[in-house]
């Protein structure tokens, strides 16, 4: 699951009372730098370059681990996708519909991971390094509580959840079956999911994207080596065909120790229950990680085991500032509801493109997503440092260079799309009509990835700077008018059919960023949120 609902968002000074957090030799290039001067391209990122100098170093520093942290996102919903490929096309279709619905309820806490982040940077930019810290604890505090209660909806809303969908008869018969046994695994775990999801929001607003990258890498390799085996066991793995194939271990014949090994346990996986189990089981392993490296180590803000103890003032801000972003993700998540709710009306390999074409198009969100995190960190340290000048500079900058960058991967979607399609669907029923359908929803797709480019710098601008109500804003303009309405008049009322939802799907980012611009050329986003920095001040300001 791609996290971050948004996912997947600092050196502090010394406080008066409280020591800088920041170690001499920062972990996986934490924010802390010793020398203070930035001098060092490969050293740890700072608060002062991220406040001073070059917009450029601090941009790209911050933006490359997070698409990093983004790819290897993406790494277990492709992971999980290239077995169940091999499982059916109709498990690659369940995930597809799954995801939505368990994004709902994840997005009602999401919200406040960005909160934190923004309330984090904006603390660090102002050298409040004591309030930094208590805005961490606060934060996992209220999400670790928020996380329990939707584990135990979301179990108990999967299945009637699903019920309420107008499937076409045979999805409703074979895809919908698949996708609650996946989503009550999801569900059960989730609190083991949410943990990452919070360490890696905070240590972003602290400038650190390198250390959640290291993270993110371990708990993908362990979601690697269990997918195979919680998936299919010793029967029919396809990581023994693919062992085979390698020169050298051919020799060792795979497929025969397959054999023995199914004789010998009689494991034969667990299905798409066991892609499920495996992911919740790696997201723990980085969840158990990032709270050591926020509690057990200096890196990352000054939190300690004392902040988690509830603290009103703090959590009030929390929720002031996270209830729009929580609303944000929570519509998002239903206007993804809706258009499913679109989808399984049309037969199965419609369904199953548009899940695989879905999975592939986030690969693109990739660029965009890194620069859009990056400028809420530097738009919030910036803001927080009273320097609105810079973090407007900073914003066009990275809108610019979004549009670029996007439009060129754009041209290489286009050339390479069937056989990148096609290397995610094995020899199963309906694979040919499946990638038919899902090139053709990625070609049409390709249009608006420049302006997803835009869209995304604009929207952490606005995050950056506490201004989390006009992102909200946006957003739902840009999935429930330029997507979910248009999808709707183009397959109901012009009846294009599939065609249909390919086209509507991409007019989404493209009002977004019209709107997005117009609305940040108005120059109303400069104002920070925080009113001190001073951790014994309440720290409530206006949004």
């Amino acid at each position: 699951m791609s996290d971050d609902p948004a996912t997947d968002p600092d050196e502090p000074s010394n406080g008066p009372e409280e020591p800088s957090n920041g170690p001499a030799e920062p972990f996986a290039g934490g924010p802390s730098d010793e020398r203070g001067d930035g001098s060092d391209d490969d050293g740890p990122l700072d608060d002062e370059s991220i406040t001073e100098g070059s917009l450029l170093r601090p941009l790209f520093r911050l933006a490359w681990p997070i698409v990093v942290i983004q790819l290897l996102q993406v790494t277990y919903n492709i992971v999980d996708t290239l077995y169940l490929g091999r499982l059916s096309a109709e498990a690659v279709g369940a995930i597809s519909l799954a995801f939505p619905l368990i994004f709902l309820l994840i997005a009602v806490a999401g919200g406040f991971t960005t909160a934190g982040a923004i309330l984090v940077a904006q603390y660090t930019g102002a050298d409040g390094d004591g309030s930094a810290g208590l805005v961490a604890g606060q934060t996992i505090f209220t999400v670790s509580v928020l996380s329990v209660l939707i584990g135990i909806a979301g179990y108990f809303y999967t299945r009637p959840a699903l019920e309420i969908l107008p499937s076409d008869a045979d999805t409703a018969a074979t895809v919908i079956p698949l996708a609650a046994d996946y989503m009550e695994v999801i569900f059960a775990g989730i609190p083991l999911m949410f943990g990452f999801f919070v360490f890696s929001a905070l240590m972003r607003g602290y400038g650190d994207t390198r250390t959640p990258m290291a993270v993110m890498f371990v708990s993908v390799l362990v979601n690697v080596l269990l997918d195979p085996f919680f998936i299919f066991g010793f029967d029919g793995n396809p990581l023994f065909e693919w062992l085979a194939a390698v020169p050298g271990l051919a020799a060792l014949d795979p497929v025969a120790l397959e054999t023995t090994l199914l004789s010998a346990t009689g494991i034969t996986g667990l299905g798409i229950r066991g892609a499920a189990l495996a992911t919740i089981l790696s997201r723990g392993v980085a969840t158990a990680v990032g709270l050591w490296i926020l509690f057990g180590t200096g890196y990352g803000p000054n939190v300690t085991v004392s902040h988690l103890a509830p603290d009103l003032d703090f959590i009030r801000d929390i929720f002031r500032l996270g209830l729009p972003s929580s609303v944000e993700q929570t519509t998002s998540a239903l206007a993804m509801i809706t258009l499913t709710a679109m989808i399984v009306t049309f037969s199965p390999p419609v369904v199953a493109a548009y899940g695989l074409g879905n999975r592939l198009i986030s690969l693109v969100f990739l660029p965009a997503m890194g620069l859009g995190r990056a400028i809420d960190t530097m738009v919030g340290q910036n803001l927080g440092a009273d320097r609105a000048d810079r973090a407007a500079k900073a914003v066009k900058f990275a809108a610019t260079t979004g549009a670029g960058v996007m439009f060129l991967v754009a041209v290489v979607a286009v050339a390479f799309t069937e056989p990148i399609v096609g290397a995610f669907l094995g020899d199963v029923p309906d694979a040919p009509a499946t990638i038919s359908h899902a090139v053709e929803y990625v070609r049409i797709r390709s249009v608006e990835f420049a302006f997803i480019g835009v869209s995304q710098v604009i929207l952490g601008a606005f995050r950056g700077a506490g201004n989390t109500k006009t992102a909200m804003v946006i957003s739902i303009l840009t999935l429930w008018v330029g997507r979910v309405a248009s999808v709707a008049y183009l397959v109901f009322v012009a009846g294009w059919g599939e065609t249909g939802v390919w086209v509507g799907m991409a007019l989404g980012n493209i009002l977004g960023a019209i709107v997005g611009v117009a609305w940040f050329s108005r120059g109303t986003w400069t104002e920070r949120y925080i009113d001190d920095a001073d951790p014994g001040v309440d720290p409530a300001g206006d949004d």
